[in-house]
C-alpha cells in the first residue's frame, strides 16, 4: 500500500472519531426522549431510507427486534406500492435523510400521515421537508466523509448508525429489557451460548 494510502487509512480513524466526539453537542434532549418515548409505544416501527441511509436503517429494524420491538424495514420502492400497509394507527416511521429532501420519502410521509403513523426523522436539515413533516425531528452532524472528495456515504453513515445504537439503548433503559429475555431469541452464535450458559 502507498505511503499516501495508510495516511487516508488513519486520517478516515480521525474524522469519525472526531465526528462522533462532535455529535455529543448535538443531542438535543427533549427531541431525543420524544421519540424514545415513541418507540417505546408504537406496536409496530417501520424505518425507510435510501442508500446508505436506507441500510443503516436495515440495522435499526434489526436492533429493535433484538430488544422485542416489531420493526421492518420499508424500502421506499415498495412503501409506495403496499408496503405501507404494514404499519396501523398509532405506529412509528423512522425517515433518515442526510438532506432531508430524498425525494422517494416524501410520498410515504403523505401515507403516514393519512394513517395517522407518526413520525420521526433523523436528517443534518432541521428546514428541509422531511423534517417539518415530522412530529419529532434528531439532528444529524456530520463533520465530512473519510474519502478526498468529501462525497461518499462514510462518516454519514457512522454518525445515523451511532444515533439508532443511541436510541436502542435508551430504550433498553426505559422498558426494562433483560439479557434474559434476549437469550430467549438469541440461541444462534457465540453470543446465543454465552447468554444461555447453564
Amino acid at each position: 500500500m502507498k505511503k499516501e494510502s495508510l495516511e487516508a487509512v488513519r486520517e478516515a480513524y480521525r474524522t469519525e472519531y472526531e465526528n462522533i466526539l462532535e455529535m455529543i453537542d448535538y443531542i438535543d434532549e427533549e427531541a431525543f426522549g420524544k421519540a424514545v418515548e415513541l418507540l417505546k409505544n408504537a406496536p409496530r416501527i417501520g424505518t425507510t431510507g435510501c442508500g446508505h441511509s436506507g441500510i443503516a436503517c436495515q440495522h435499526f429494524s434489526h436492533l429493535l427486534c433484538c430488544i422485542e420491538r416489531p420493526s421492518r424495514f420499508i424500502s421506499p420502492a415498495e412503501a409506495v406500492h403496499g408496503a405501507t400497509g404494514f404499519l396501523c394507527e398509532g405506529d412509528v416511521m423512522v425517515f433518515a435523510s442526510r438532506g432531508g429532501k430524498t425525494k422517494e420519502l416524501i410520498p410515504i410521509m403523505d401515507i403516514c400521515r393519512k394513517k395517522n403513523v407518526r413520525m420521526i426523522t433523523i436528517t443534518e436539515n432541521l428546514e428541509s421537508p422531511l423534517a417539518t413533516g415530522a412530529d419529532v425531528v434528531i439532528k444529524q452532524h456530520v463533520n465530512r466523509e473519510t474519502d478526498r472528495y468529501n462525497s461518499q456515504g462514510t462518516t454519514s453513515t457512522t454518525a445515523l448508525c451511532v444515533i439508532f445504537h443511541a436510541l436502542q439503548t435508551a430504550l433498553i433503559e426505559e422498558t426494562g429489557y433483560k439479557n434474559e429475555q434476549f437469550a430467549v431469541i438469541h440461541p444462534g452464535g457465540a453470543v446465543g451460548e454465552r447468554l444461555n450458559k447453564k
